[in-house]
């Protein structure tokens, strides 16, 4: 969600940013998957589900400082989708990176829709996993860190 955040951002202000980084996005920032997103809102509003991912972003909205009926409010909204004519807008240098392991991928469609992307493949990682990751953080610091 922090990733498509940024980037619906970095479309209508792209002034703002100096370098992007996002994390556990790929193609689905092009592919809408209904019954997907309505499995996965049953779960974070806690009914039950025997679905591994919906379970997993139950057990995510469920820990401490996270807010289920925020998440579940976003994943139900509606309106105008990333496309890659409105990301042809983001004008900053992008960091793409993805778990091989992560079901938001895989990454090129995005990487390629961006002006200016690059890809870092996380190795063993999964999507909940990617924040932890020391591949993810290390890959970050020196993204952001580099003279433009």
């Amino acid at each position: 969600m922090g990733a498509m955040t940024l980037l619906e951002l970095a479309v209508r202000s792209p002034e703002r940013f100096g370098r992007l980084v996002v994390a556990g996005i790929g193609k689905n920032v092009f592919v809408d998957d209904p019954e997907r997103r309505q499995i996965i809102i049953d779960a974070v509003e806690g009914r039950e589900t025997d679905d591994n991912v919906g379970r997993l972003f139950s057990q995510y909205a469920q820990q401490p400082g996270n807010d289920a009926a925020a998440l579940a409010a976003v994943m139900k909204r509606t309106g105008e989708r990333l496309t890659k004519e409105r990301l042809a807008a983001v004008t900053c240098p992008v960091l793409v990176a993805l778990g091989d392991k992560d079901f938001a991928g895989p990454a090129d469609p995005l990487v390629e829709a961006l002006p200016d992307a690059r890809l870092v493949t996380l190795k063993g990682v999964d999507h909940f996993a990617t924040p932890e990751s020391f591949a993810f953080i290390d890959a970050a610091l020196e993204f952001l860190d580099a003279v433009p």
